[in-house]
């Protein structure tokens, strides 16, 4: 066994290895519900969650600029419009989290992670909902409290980004099997 053998885990070579290609659980979580989900092996989920991770860290950073900025009335602004669109951004993003969610199967670690990744950000759906209604009331300048519900949110989504890493890249929800990536590495 080579060195580099020995750095990737995997079954022993006792037992009988098992690809995802032929575990039915598996397989099923790899091929779309439809495909507003996005073809297979190119889900459009993690595309979409760009729009509202991005947005909402951008408005943090206005955040911070306004606090301390001598006029915070612009970055106040800036800050409103920037969770508008990721609230806009969530929602598109949810339906096609959704439409994958359906695919994994009930009762395994994948669908409890899952649900948990859908929590968390669902849960910063709802304080950056609240954070800008706080914050329409104060047009002038970032409310403490808005602030306050925009990083804890933020921590949130940083775990949820977290765990939506793991469905994909360690459990390989809606990435093709491993049949379809050794076309990558074969040679002519």
């Amino acid at each position: 066994m080579s060195g580099a053998d020995a750095a990737v885990p995997g079954p022993s070579m006792a037992a009988a290895p098992r690809s995802g290609a032929s575990f039915p659980a598996m397989r099923a979580a790899k091929v779309p519900r439809t495909i507003v989900a996005g073809p297979y092996g190119h889900p459009f989920h993690p595309v979409a969650v760009t729009i509202p991770i991005g947005a909402w860290s951008s408005s943090l950073v206005f955040d911070l600029l306004g606090v301390a900025a001598d006029d915070p009335r612009s970055f106040a602004t800036g800050s409103r419009w920037l969770i508008a669109i990721g609230l806009g951004g969530a929602v598109g993003a949810s339906v096609l989290g959704l439409l994958d969610l359906s695919r994994i199967p009930k009762g395994t670690p994948a669908h409890r992670t899952a649900l948990v990744h859908l929590t968390l950000n669902v849960t910063a759906m709802v304080l950056f909902s609240i954070g800008l209604f706080v914050r329409m009331l104060d047009l002038g300048r970032v409310p403490g409290v808005a602030l306050a519900l925009s990083l804890i949110a933020a921590a949130g989504l940083s775990v949820s980004g977290w765990l939506g890493g793991k469905l994909s890249y360690r459990w390989g929800v809606r990435v093709a099997d491993e049949n379809t990536q050794r076309e990558g590495f074969e040679t002519s």
